[in-house]
């Protein structure tokens, strides 16, 4: 059976395609879905990816995972930089966690460069697209294979 990587995205990334093409790129939600489900495939693994634009939600999914998930892949968008319920969340946890930011958020504003994600994270993906997503479960493969 198949690992269940949980991939969870935050705030405004229902709008990924249409918000700002020039920071995020033109690819959907669904693409970056259709995408993990494709990556995770070929390393045996399934992906269940969900978004919110409410933090208790994100916190109610990241305990979900806790009984279902083998890894967490986050891209909680603005709740990075002030979200300290979730990194409270994501401590409960016990496998690995992988931060994705499609941006390189240290090229942007100064109150980008925070994460309260980043100390809990096993990894970080920064700038590199939507493609973060898929280099995200392509390391989930090696930590929890």
């Amino acid at each position: 059976m198949a690992k269940l990587i949980t991939i969870l995205n935050g705030p405004n990334l229902n709008l990924l395609g249409q918000r700002q093409p020039e920071i995020y790129g033109r690819e959907t939600l669904d693409d970056v879905a259709r995408m993990c489900a494709e990556v995770g495939r070929a390393l045996g693994l399934d992906s269940d990816l969900r978004q919110s634009n409410h933090e208790g939600v994100l916190v109610d999914w990241i305990h979900e995972a806790r009984a279902t998930s083998a890894g967490i892949i986050i891209n909680a968008g603005a709740l990075t930089h002030t979200s300290v319920a979730l990194f409270d969340a994501l401590n409960t946890f016990e496998g690995p966690v992988l931060e994705v930011h499609i941006s390189n958020i240290h090229k942007r504003e100064a109150f980008r460069h925070h994460s309260y994600i980043s100390p809990r994270a096993d990894g970080v993906i920064v700038g590199f697209g939507v493609e973060g997503y898929a280099l995200a479960m392509r390391r989930m493969g090696t930590l929890v294979g």
